[in-house]
């Protein structure tokens, strides 16, 4: 009789064990090598009821954080934008394939609507949604745009992760951060488990960071067939990537464009016998004078915001400075760089709240491709900007002031 009891015993357990495995799937992914091992060990053990119970509660837990996130609301609204159009087709690719190659122009709305593509196909419930930005100052502001558009406080639903900077939760479903931070948490995270996709923006800028993350990435993803990559570029580079992933589907969506006049306005006084240099922001302040200078000859007052492109944050301030004691009438001053303050940041995305008239907005090259500035009439480019260059004299990445192409 004694013997039949151990019999049974051995089958419930086997029985509650291999009830255990089945629901190892609808884990969180992060948790799914730690409970196999723990069913392993209790397997091979010969594991008693206390210790199946405590292994359950485990897998109760887990189960119940994606029960949460699935419970989420998922009434998701796209805005009028040309991915918009292409989003059933794209959701129909990112289930079909493990990797997909999106190619599209500035002002696609790829950045802002791909996660929530993605959260409408279900995903980001059993791991994170992981997009990264090349910049901190996109990753922030990027976030702030996704959670607006959820509905959601920023570090809930939608969070991000910069350097010296984390604002995500429990409840986090996308994951904002730069493609630094993204390299840095292979170091303890080698299979990127606590992600259930990554989305690589601006790809084609080919930074060391951008380019160490591809090959790493490659490397695990037979050992992660959960795992969704998305790799997003401008239109070029495009078969590059294709065929680095086993010949991953590209799609193409194309950007809008408006019309645009150019004005070439040479820091260069032309009227001078010596044809002395003009300093750059003298340049700038210039070229502001004569764009209200174009606007009172058509009899109308400004009609858009101003957006200037400067080398780095130092131009920035210095030229701030300067427009701000020109005396320029109803003129907001905006500086855009990475170490402000998130509601000083914010301020440039919150046209028409609080400006006392035209905004002159200041910002890198990061207002060209990586963020959106609302309202923008007239462009004013320096021509030069900070380009990340690797020194094989010194080993280090840099980054010097360039001339940048027309």
């Amino acid at each position: 009789m004694q013997h039949f009891n151990s019999a049974l015993d051995v089958s419930v357990l086997t029985l509650s064990i291999d009830q255990l495995s089945a629901r190892l799937s609808d884990c969180r992914i992060a948790d799914r090598y730690r409970l196999k091992r723990r069913l392993d060990r209790a397997r091979r053990d010969n594991a008693n009821q206390d210790t199946l119970l405590e292994l359950s509660d485990a897998f109760d837990s887990s189960c119940q954080k994606v029960a949460f996130k699935q419970g989420l609301n998922h009434q998701i609204r796209y805005p009028d934008l040309p991915i918009s159009a292409r989003r059933e087709e794209i959701a129909d690719a990112i289930l079909a394939n493990q990797v997909v190659v999106l190619a599209g122009e500035t002002g696609s709305g790829k950045t802002t609507q791909l996660p929530k593509i993605c959260l409408e196909l279900g995903l980001g419930c059993k791991g994170l949604i992981g997009h990264t930005q090349p910049r901190r100052l996109a990753a922030r502001t990027v976030a702030n745009r996704i959670a607006e558009e959820l509905d959601t406080t920023l570090g809930e639903r939608v969070g991000y992760q910069v350097r010296f900077h984390d604002q995500v939760s429990d409840q986090t479903q996308v994951k904002l951060m730069t493609d630094g931070i993204l390299l840095a948490e292979t170091k303890h995270d080698r299979f990127l488990e606590q992600y259930e996709v990554l989305i690589i923006d601006e790809a084609h800028e080919r930074s060391l960071n951008i380019d160490f993350l591809l090959g790493y990435i490659k490397r695990i993803l037979p050992k992660r067939p959960d795992l969704k990559l998305i790799i997003t570029s401008a239109t070029i580079d495009l078969e590059r990537f294709s065929k680095h992933f086993n010949d991953a589907p590209v799609i193409e969506v194309s950007g809008r464009t408006y019309p645009v006049d150019i004005l070439y306005r040479p820091l260069h006084d032309y009227s001078a016998d010596d044809e002395k240099t003009v300093d750059m922001q003298q340049g700038v302040l210039a070229a502001v004078e004569e764009l209200f200078h174009l606007e009172r000859q058509q009899g109308k007052g400004p009609q858009g915001d101003i957006l200037i492109f400067l080398p780095g944050e130092r131009d920035i301030r210095e030229t701030a400075d300067l427009l701000r004691k020109a005396n320029l009438k109803h003129v907001d001053v905006l500086p855009l760089y990475a170490r402000l303050s998130l509601a000083e940041q914010n301020r440039v995305f919150q046209q028409g709240k609080g400006a006392t008239g035209t905004r002159l907005v200041l910002s890198t090259n990061v207002a060209e491709t990586s963020l959106t500035v609302p309202g923008i009439k007239y462009v004013i480019d320096t021509g030069l900007a900070r380009i990340s260059r690797y020194s094989y004299r010194s080993k280090v990445q840099r980054l010097p002031i360039e001339a940048i192409s027309q």
